[in-house]
């Protein structure tokens, strides 16, 4: 059975991480799963070049946050935890400042916590961070 879409990106991004070049790369993935493109792995070649990856010293992201849980009406937790994500990236602080960025969320869109963060307004408030990121950079 072919990868899913999440499964392939996960592939790229530990390797993009890990800094492997294409030439590399591709020899991994030829002397491990015993494949030419990673769009011909099966999921015994996905664990086996993540197990590979893991020996390079990949460690996926861990969500960081609080998980509110699915609430009618809210942000996902996902929604959420790229809120948080895309603030970290803008400070350039590694876990902190939570606090910081509650306080811009009640200046500018009236929220107190992220918690209270609704599905319409989650959108926004990530626009809102990326183009605040990407103006600092």
């Amino acid at each position: 059975m072919k990868l899913n879409r999440q499964q392939l990106a996960i592939i790229h991004i530990a390797a993009k991480d890990r800094k492997f070049s294409d030439e590399a790369y591709g020899s991994a993935l030829a002397q491990i799963a015993g494949v030419t493109s990673s769009a011909e792995l099966d999921h015994d070649g996905f664990l086996a070049m993540m197990g590979f990856f893991d020996f390079c010293g990949f460690k996926p992201a861990d969500a960081k946050g609080a998980n509110y849980g699915s609430r009618a009406g809210m942000a996902s937790f996902a929604q959420i935890e790229l809120n948080r994500v895309l603030w970290r990236e803008y400070t350039h602080q590694a876990n902190d400042g939570e606090g910081e960025l509650n306080k811009w969320l009640l200046r500018c869109f009236k929220l107190s916590s992220l918690r209270f963060l609704t599905k319409a307004t989650a959108p926004k408030v990530i626009t809102a961070l990326k183009v605040m990121k990407s103006r600092a950079a």
